[in-house]
């Protein structure tokens, strides 16, 4: 006897159902056509990357959930093999920032300057399934390579909100933070260079352990004075952008350029004065964002019902010259899609304004020589801007009936020999 297949997709990745299907396409839609608004232009990446540009210590935490792929045919030699590197020479991305960073170094006099990208894909972690996290999950990107200013956060800002407001998401926020501030409050607390990485990692944890949670983590590796020193930071440091980012600035004299919070004032003003979607600006000097390539300026996207990240993003200046000897700006932004996609299913959401879904099912008992009339009649109603299904109808038509209604159908047509 043949041995039975398993029919459940592998632990942390998911088939995709006809309703959900449908939303996730009406999604992309929008998010493609709003970036398109802004002038990004659609590009694609490869699945796979060389596993030393994966591995170059870019990724923060991701690369360490990097499902990494064998060497083929005559170079893999897994008996002589001595470490991994042995058997080992690409891997799945974690992301689509680096393999973009590549595109870029790569194509780079074929392209406009400033290059503004948009990238839609698969991405791939090792990761522990759990609400809204997967171990195949769906990226949607958009990034401004050679922009020194803060008009490309300005622009990353406006678009992704836009996008999200057509959506139908509302009253969301925008939390922002600078790479350069934290390292700012880390010298300021007496931590050495090598520390900072640490410490980061613990202050991110904030919304989940709290403040007692993060001094008990930073006491246990450094002096409490630098712990004490450097929590003191937070004390009276209010979400307002304009506010609190001068109350920091105060705290932080000779250890910060002002530029960096003039910065951050400068985009939350031209972002609240340009929104079209209903969202505020936050400061929150707790943000970290776990990828290593940050160099300044960092946002994430917070949705209350989910009561976590829903995609965020930030400056990486340095990226580029990684793999051209040369620095060029760059800056982007990441919708969390599935957790969006998630929230909509959640919340039982409509596609507006779609087109009307017909369902025609044919009866056994009707004629062969009746079919051509009933395609050109299903013809005529898709060129109208229906959507017409024509189906064989099954004996059991009830429950065919409300099974094509969960997928949209509102009305049906059925053909018998008459």
């Amino acid at each position: 006897m043949a041995q039975t297949l398993k029919k459940k997709p592998v632990n942390g990745m998911k088939d995709i159902l006809p309703r959900e299907m449908e939303i996730r396409d009406y999604v992309t839609g929008i998010i493609k056509d709003t970036y398109r608004s802004f002038g990004f232009t659609p590009i694609a990446t490869p699945c796979m990357e060389e596993i030393g540009n994966l591995q170059s210590n870019q990724g923060g935490e991701n690369e360490k959930l990097i499902f990494k792929v064998l060497k083929r045919g005559e170079k893999l030699h897994i008996a002589e093999a001595e470490s991994e590197a042995d058997v080992v020479d690409y891997g799945l991305r974690y992301d689509l920032t680096l393999p973009l960073t590549r595109f870029y170094s790569n194509n780079i006099n074929d392209l406009p300057n400033p290059f503004k990208a948009l990238q839609i894909g698969n991405v791939w972690r090792a990761d522990r399934p759990q609400r809204g996290r997967f171990r195949q999950f769906t990226q949607c990107d958009i990034d401004i390579f050679g922009e020194p200013t803060n008009l490309a956060e300005i622009e990353l800002i406006l678009a992704t909100t836009a996008t999200l407001g057509k959506i139908g998401f509302k009253g969301f926020e925008i939390r922002i933070n600078d790479r350069q501030l934290l390292n700012a409050m880390a010298r300021y607390a007496g931590f050495s260079d090598q520390d900072t990485d640490e410490v980061f990692v613990i202050l991110d944890k904030m919304d989940k352990i709290g403040l007692d949670g993060v001094k008990e983590e930073l006491c246990e590796k450094y002096e409490a004075s630098s712990v004490d020193r450097f929590l003191s930071l937070f004390d009276d440091i209010k979400g307002n952008v304009q506010e609190g980012t001068k109350v920091l600035e105060k705290k932080l004299e000779g250890f910060l350029d002002g530029s960096v919070t003039e910065s951050l004032r400068q985009i939350d003003a031209a972002v609240s004065d340009a929104k079209e979607a209903d969202f505020e600006m936050v400061f929150d000097p707790t943000l970290v964002r776990g990828m290593g390539y940050y160099t300044g300026t960092i946002f994430e996207i917070a949705i209350p019902e989910f009561g976590g990240s829903c995609g965020g993003g930030g400056r990486y200046d340095r990226m580029v010259g990684r793999f051209t000897g040369h620095d060029v700006s760059a800056c982007g932004f990441s919708i969390g899609f599935e957790r969006i996609i998630m929230l909509l299913m959640e919340h039982d959401f409509k596609i507006p304004d779609r087109a009307k879904k017909v369902a025609y099912l044919i009866d056994k008992s009707c004629p062969a020589d009746k079919y051509a009339d009933i395609m050109k009649e299903a013809s005529a109603l898709r060129a109208g801007g229906e959507v017409v299904l024509v189906v064989r109808r099954n004996k059991n038509a009830k429950f065919q009936k409300e099974q094509l209604k969960k997928q949209g159908y509102e009305e049906f047509k059925e053909f018998f020999n008459d």
